[in-house]
């Protein structure tokens, strides 16, 4: 798995742009999911390419207030569709799948033939209950907030390495005759959960990683601080680190 992973990851850029190019105009822009390019570029250190860029631009508007999202949707790239009659054998498969699927297409189901002109709704393998299919929309209301397919295997490790701080507020600074210090914040921590469920919980100013910034003079005497900054940071497939981070 990790082999074929950092096999296809470096030609997604290459692939993409000739795959967009082939079509007309109006059908690139639905050639894939925007939350299927996240996850594949991130997972491959964000390689140079249009589509990739497209991907982390959303990535960081997503984080940018307000509302902070989620910057990773994984529940809306539908790794669990089907285009074959048989499941593919692994995840990755199911990602790039998911990735180049043309939303103008009806996926090929394995039903038996029938006249052409009744349309066939299309319809998702369950994990559970592979030898059955689930029509899509009522897959789509019972993944909802994860991931279609079993992500728990170290090769998903990238999409739980993902965090985001959300410092609502820091506010330091001197009230009093006396000169007391004064200090409150509100940081919130959004995780991805082994099914990549995204959930926040309360955090501090001493959990915030090393490479965020603004708030290097926090608890150093008393200098006025007042910030507010959304940082996300994550590890791609091979481990190397990265960030981004929104002030306002």
């Amino acid at each position: 798995m990790r082999h074929l992973v950092k096999k296809l990851l470096p030609s997604v850029a290459v692939a993409l742009t000739v795959t967009g190019l082939s079509l007309p105009m109006s059908a690139r822009a639905q050639t894939y999911p925007i939350d299927c390019a996240i996850l594949l570029c991130i997972s491959g250190g964000w390689p140079a390419s249009v589509p990739c860029a497209r991907a982390r631009a959303e990535f960081i508007r997503r984080i940018t207030p307000w509302p902070v999202e989620p910057p990773l949707q994984i529940w809306r790239c539908p790794m669990g569709a089907s285009y074959e009659t048989a499941p593919l054998p692994n995840s990755v498969d199911r990602i790039f799948e998911a990735f180049f699927q043309n939303n103008s297409t009806g996926p090929r189901q394995s039903f038996p033939a029938r006249d052409t002109a009744d349309p066939i709704t299309a319809a998702w393998r369950t994990p559970e209950a592979p030898e059955y299919l689930v029509p899509a929309d009522q897959a789509l209301r019972l993944v909802q907030d994860r991931a279609d397919i079993n992500i728990s295997g170290p090769e998903f490790n990238f999409v739980r390495s993902i965090r985001v701080f959300d410092v609502r507020y820091a506010r330091q600074r001197e009230s009093g005759r006396d000169g007391d210090c004064n200090r409150s914040a509100t940081v919130v921590l959004g995780t991805y959960g082994t099914q990549g469920d995204f959930a926040w919980q309360r955090s501090s100013i001493a959990a915030l990683p090393s490479a965020h910034s603004g708030l290097e003079r926090w608890g150093q005497n008393c200098p006025n601080i007042y910030h507010s900054s959304v940082f996300v940071d994550w590890r791609d497939y091979e481990g190397n680190y990265g960030f981004e981070q929104v002030n306002y």
